[in-house]
């Protein structure tokens, strides 16, 4: 089976987690699942940036990304965060590869809006280099830039990012690894399985917001592009992958609609 794993920055801030991530993730490559893994690292870019006095600004949940942030993104993104779960899998005898979406313009994006600065979306993922390194069994382990055809980076949503790699690598599934249980519904009531509709309901209703609502999206877009389901899901439950690989009702899982069935 082929998967894309997204894992939350807050996920990666201790060793403990990276190396509990890196594991399990391993361990599962060793028993065949070909995986690529794309990560963010807000609270780590944020927390660097408010050490040198800079204040982050936000738009509509998006950082705005002057050329100092950017260059700070590159260094944190790309840098410490990527290297450091880099290092995570290698310590567990994976032969993990880091990336950005640069890298082969594997992810190209184009701006979002001038207000923003260097905030890009993604418009096109080509999975010819990462399906060379999974053919050769590494774990490509991509950080959240792309870049367009000029070379200009541009800081872009880990969500938005994993759903274009996923539909790029036709992945039968996408696993949102996050800080929160699953989607909840109005009741506070965590829905084992939602649609599309339901989905656009949640959104539309202002139950998903923020966060929750930019990986709605993202996985409708992914859904809508081919992937057969995604997971949103708590990734610092011990053995969420093997529990997430294995069917266990964990999380919520999206479909198209109901009844459609799922490879793997």
């Amino acid at each position: 089976m082929k998967a894309l794993i997204k894992i939350g920055g807050a996920l990666l801030d201790s060793v403990e987690s990276r190396q509990r991530l890196a594991a399990e993730i391993g361990q599962a490559a060793e028993d065949g699942l070909k995986a690529v893994v794309v990560h963010g690292g807000g609270k780590q870019m944020t927390r660097f940036l408010e050490e040198r006095g800079v204040e982050s600004r936000w738009v509509n949940g998006l950082r705005v990304t002057t050329p100092d942030v950017l260059d700070a993104v590159l260094k944190i993104f790309a840098g410490s965060v990527n290297q450091e779960l880099v290092a995570a899998f290698i310590s567990k005898g994976v032969q993990a590869v880091g990336l950005t979406g640069m890298d082969a313009l594997l992810t190209e994006a184009r701006q979002m809006n001038a207000d923003l600065g260097f905030v890009g979306k993604p418009v096109r993922s080509d999975a010819r280099l990462l399906d060379l390194l999974l053919e050769n069994s590494y774990l490509p382990v991509v950080a959240c830039l792309a870049g367009d055809r000029h070379g200009q980076f541009y800081n872009v949503n880990a969500d938005q990012m994993a759903a274009s790699v996923a539909s790029a690598i036709r992945a039968e599934k996408l696993f949102f690894l996050t800080d929160v249980d699953g989607v909840w519904g109005n009741d506070k009531v965590i829905y084992p399985t939602i649609t599309i509709d339901k989905c656009k309901k949640l959104i539309e209703q202002g139950i998903a917001s923020a966060g929750m609502q930019a990986k709605l999206e993202a996985a409708m877009e992914a859904l809508l592009s081919g992937v057969n389901e995604v997971v949103i899901a708590p990734g610092a439950v011990a053995g969420i992958i093997p529990k997430l690989l294995s069917g266990h009702q964990i999380g919520t899982r999206l479909l198209a609609e109901i009844g459609v069935p799922s490879n793997g």
